[in-house]
């Protein structure tokens, strides 16, 4: 049986003031009409049943993720209990799916990006399932074709070609995974067209992950083991609550995939964005003929390539500003320079470290 596990626990501080510690970035309509995580859980309608739909979130976010998914089982929205980066989140999503279904297919992806067509997503995630029962211990993840030298994300490198049953993409073993480059090197990965951007959507069986985990994660593989245990006892919450919190904090890339040796990888024949930072709205959701990309009330005068965001009836007023980026929220409002987003992460730093926790 397929199932998906949406990864919806980040805190998306670069999209600091509307995305806060109770309404990330994934529970925002950032994108279009509807909430990240709704799109997200919307993509999979028609290629895996609603029952089999997974999200793993925060324990604090599990009730709202559950108003904005009502469709969803209620269990089927996993809380853990502190953040852990995505190794251990995948760890557990892998032995609440494997309990009542040893063979389960996972298909894991995050709760944040914007993916189109949704044929083709479907298309290349049942391609992927072909690769998977095709080699049961396969590995499989999907590689975005670099359109330039970008220094943000992740690489992997493409080795021999694979048959690529079920599906017309292309699909490849990995030969080495590469954390961001520099800009020289970001370069000459787009330069050797060997290289693909790094899209954190895998394909595996749970038994595949967990057996993974075993061999290169010991210690997290027996935590795991020993909530399992504990699941359907009366001690489920304590067992979770301490095993969890004691697990190395790692990511899935550095926990298996770099060290996993029959991984492929299938050209992405989708289109892709990671809704990074405040800059990729202007992609998302175009811009006017002035080149601002406007969401909500704004008269802007001399107003030029900037990214304004207002909520409800509150008007946003402008003169003389270039390339800034201005969001209005009723807690928060945050001017900044368009080239510099990239401190917002800083700032959010700053405001906490001021005692102003309430803002964030």
């Amino acid at each position: 049986m397929l199932y998906a596990v949406i990864m919806a626990g980040g805190s998306g501080t670069r999209f600091w003031p509307e995305s806060r510690a109770e309404c990330p970035k994934q529970l925002l309509d950032l994108a279009g009409n509807k909430t990240m995580i709704q799109a997200t859980v919307d993509r999979l309608a028609g290629l895996i049943p609603e029952e089999n739909v997974l999200v793993a979130t925060s324990a604090r976010l599990a009730e709202a993720m559950r108003e904005q998914l009502p469709q969803l089982p209620p269990q089927m929205i996993l809380g853990e209990p502190c953040k852990r980066d995505t190794a251990p989140c995948i760890g557990l999503a892998a032995i609440y799916l494997g309990r009542d279904d040893p063979d389960a297919v996972m298909a894991v992806m995050p709760a944040d990006h914007v993916i189109q067509p949704t044929a083709k997503f479907q298309e290349a995630v049942q391609q992927a399932v072909a690769l998977v029962q095709s080699s049961p211990q396969r590995i499989v993840t999907f590689g975005i074709t670099p359109t330039y030298a970008a220094e943000s994300f992740g690489y992997i490198q493409r080795g021999a070609a694979l048959d690529a049953p079920g599906g017309e993409a292309p699909a490849f073993r990995v030969s080495r995974f590469r954390e961001k480059p520099d800009a020289a090197t970001a370069r000459q990965y787009l330069e050797s067209g060997d290289f693909y951007w790094n899209s954190g959507i895998f394909v595996w069986r749970t038994a595949t992950i967990m057996d993974a985990l075993r061999q290169h994660q010991p210690d997290m593989y027996e935590r795991l083991g020993r909530i399992a245990d504990a699941w359907d006892t009366p001690e489920r919450d304590a067992v979770l609550a301490g095993e969890f919190e004691a697990i190395k904090p790692i990511s899935i890339d550095y926990a298996v995939m770099e060290q996993a040796s029959d991984v492929a990888v299938i050209e992405a024949p989708f289109e892709w964005d990671d809704v990074g930072s405040w800059r990729s709205i202007a992609r998302l959701r175009g811009s006017d003929d002035d080149g601002n990309t406007v969401s909500g009330r704004h008269v802007g005068v001399r107003t030029t390539g900037c990214i304004i965001r207002s909520s409800g009836d509150h008007l946003i007023a402008t003169m003389g500003l270039e390339d800034c980026i201005v969001v209005h929220t009723p807690r928060a409002t945050l001017v900044a320079n368009k080239n510099d987003e990239e401190s917002v992460r800083q700032l959010v730093k700053e405001i906490e470290r001021q005692g102003l926790g309430e803002y964030l």
